[in-house]
């Protein structure tokens, strides 16, 4: 997996192939910042702070943890789950993270104690992606073949589920929290009205699963990565494809726009991150940060 951030633009990638770790890499070198972020199970997920200061990594070790961006050092106990962590992420202001997890629950602690801050958010079934709004008021949960959005305050859900004919990967709000990309299994990506649980656009769709959809920074675009061994740019407006497919060697599990929305990153089961420019079509960029187990 991978994710773009923060002042210095720096690429962090969790590489399922190399098991335990993940590595904080300059964007345009891809040299290594840190020493490996270490778990004692894959790292599947990782993902910066909103200050690019500190790094929130998920594994299936059943925890997830909170890194120094610079020194790679951990600041705060495990966050722990009964199953495999899939995904963390951090809240708009870095105060708190949010865990999804196979043990069928999302969580919310104190980025910096560890200390949970609510009950757990129970779902049917595993859960894959749980993310903050941009007013960090909500949490919109991907579990089994919906989303839904949660209090993140009280811990109740607020709108009907988000509903797929697969099991629903990751679910993003976008900038201004008003819609939701879901990514899912059923070869779609799919644009809903937050409040409402309304879809707005005919389904993007892939050759294969879907693993991520992000908004851009600015709300008008949407990229998605897919098993079909590409990851496509989209306009959030009308649905429509912008460019060419970016093209790997295996299947993307993960793409993201860059924070001023010039470049994307992807990852892919072909051994590589890649970073591309965002408006020119599918030539990366000469950066490539390649991982081999």
């Amino acid at each position: 997996m991978g994710a773009l951030a923060g002042l210095a633009f720096c690429l962090i990638t969790a590489v399922a192939a190399l098991g335990q770790t993940a590595r904080v890499r300059d964007a345009s070198t891809a040299r290594p910042h840190t020493p490996p972020l270490r778990h004692d199970g894959v790292v599947w997920s990782a993902a910066f702070s909103p200050d690019g200061s500190r790094v929130v990594t998920a594994s299936w070790d059943k925890t997830a943890r909170v890194w120094d961006a610079k020194t790679g050092q951990p600041l705060a106990p495990a966050l722990k789950h009964d199953g495999i962590v899939w995904s963390a992420a951090f809240s708009p202001d870095g105060s708190r993270v949010v865990t999804a997890s196979w043990d069928e629950t999302a969580r919310v602690c104190d980025a910096r104690t560890g200390q949970p801050l609510l009950p757990p958010l129970r779902q049917e079934n595993i859960v894959n992606s749980a993310a903050f709004s941009p007013d960090a008021s909500r949490i919109v949960i991907a579990s089994d073949v919906t989303a839904r959005v949660w209090d993140a305050r009280a811990g109740q859900p607020l709108a009907p589920p988000l509903e797929h004919e697969g099991l629903v990967i990751s679910a993003a709000f976008s900038p201004d929290g008003t819609r939701i990309v879901t990514a899912s299994w059923d070869g779609t990506a799919r644009i809903w009205d937050a409040r409402t649980g309304d879809a707005l656009l005919p389904p993007l769709r892939h050759e294969g699963g879907v693993h991520s959809a992000v908004f851009s920074p600015d709300g008008l675009r949407i990229v998605t990565a897919s098993d079909d061994k590409t990851a496509r740019v989209w306009d959030a407006g009308t649905g429509q494809p912008l460019m060419a497919p970016f093209q790997h060697g295996g299947p993307v599990l993960s793409a993201a726009f860059s924070p001023d929305g010039s470049r994307i990153v992807t990852a892919s089961w072909d051994g590589t991150a890649r970073i591309w420019d965002a408006r020119a079509g599918p030539l990366p960029t000469p950066d490539q940060a390649r991982e081999r187990p």
